[in-house]
């Protein structure tokens, strides 16, 4: 099988085809969430790819956007659609473009649980070209799909948002999770009263019951004052929801920037990328020794702030929505289509 590479984004099987003109659809506004889609959609326009207007079904007719597609009766082929997407909705993240164009997907969360149901969707609307942002998961899927042309992307961040934040030595939080929970692994709450240097732990976690404390804006500030955050991928704390693939998330890409330190364990993506571990693994999972190792750091804080300040730099040169989508475009072109 022919490769080539592109900066971080690895070139499968490459296939001549009808030039087709690519246009981007902006992805879905949840109004109660952070959509993690909306960056790389907004960096291709940035660049001058061309976009699509959207079009979504009203609120009340989305579970039968979720649950049945429309019918297939044409197909153009002079344009194709760039859509950002998660397999969980998939008939929805592509409304109603499958019905009308060539969907090129890219993909999130593609988790070995959505495996058939991805290979049926692509069987069944002919999908050619795929980017996906999990390269164990892009592996099996070239495997499946010998003849389709698919693109490792991993995943990215708009580096404006996060700021370098105080130096290790005059942050005020101790602790940081945020996100999805790490009580499987670690229960910070167990020993967040414990002292160091005659001072009490501070813990600080951004979620609770299933809701976030604090804004986009007030979450970027939080994390510029946090000396440790608990960076563990979610094939550890929840792993049977992802079937145990570990993969790079933008959390890590955040904690960098923010020039914190983090404490858990590196995915081999991230390792990959950036040529050496920017994270401090823990060395023994027993309780006891998780809180040592925590008071150790916290003890010796400003051993680690060179450190820190070397994981903003590489995340500012390499963890940008930017330097993907100039990828992302470049391949598309190599494969023929106008981008």
């Amino acid at each position: 099988m022919q490769q080539a590479k592109i900066e971080f984004c690895e070139i499968r099987e490459e296939i001549i085809i009808m030039t087709k003109l690519i246009k981007a659809v902006r992805p879905y506004i949840h109004p109660e969430y952070l959509n993690f889609k909306q960056h790389p959609y907004e960096v291709w326009k940035k660049l001058g790819g061309e976009v699509a207007q959207a079009h979504y079904p009203w609120r009340c007719l989305h579970g039968l956007a979720y649950r049945y597609e429309l019918p297939t009766l044409w197909k153009s082929n002079k344009e194709a659609r760039l859509r950002f997407v998660e397999p969980v909705s998939i008939s929805f993240d592509t409304f109603p473009d499958y019905a009308r164009y060539e969907i090129i997907p890219m993909i999130w969360d593609l988790w070995p649980k959505y495996y058939d149901k991805m290979f049926t969707w692509f069987k069944k609307h002919d999908v050619k070209t795929v980017i996906i942002s999990s390269r164990t998961a892009t592996d099996y899927i070239q495997g499946k799909f010998p003849d389709m042309n698919i693109m490792y992307c991993p995943e990215a961040v708009d580096t404006t948002l996060y700021g370098e934040g105080k130096q290790l030595q005059d942050r005020n939080i101790d602790i940081l999770e945020f996100g999805r929970s790490n009580e499987k692994i670690i229960r910070v709450q167990e020993f967040e009263n414990s002292k160091v240097q005659g001072k009490e732990i501070v813990h600080v976690a951004t979620k609770k019951d299933g809701k976030f404390l604090y804004t986009n804006e007030q979450l970027y500030e939080v994390m510029g004052n946090a000396k440790i955050v608990i960076s563990l991928p979610r094939s550890m704390t929840d792993s049977e929801g992802t079937g145990g693939l570990e993969t790079l998330t933008q959390r890590y890409w955040e904690n960098m920037l923010s020039r914190s330190i983090m404490l858990g364990h590196a995915p081999k993506e991230l390792i990959d990328i950036v040529g050496y571990n920017p994270v401090i693994e823990i060395e023994d999972y027993n309780p006891n020794n998780i809180q040592e190792q925590i008071l150790n750091i916290l003890a010796h804080i400003e051993d680690y702030q060179e450190m820190v300040d070397k994981n903003r730099k590489v995340a500012l040169e390499k963890g940008d929505w930017t330097l993907r989508m100039k990828n992302v475009m470049e391949w598309l072109r190599s494969l023929g289509y106008e981008a």
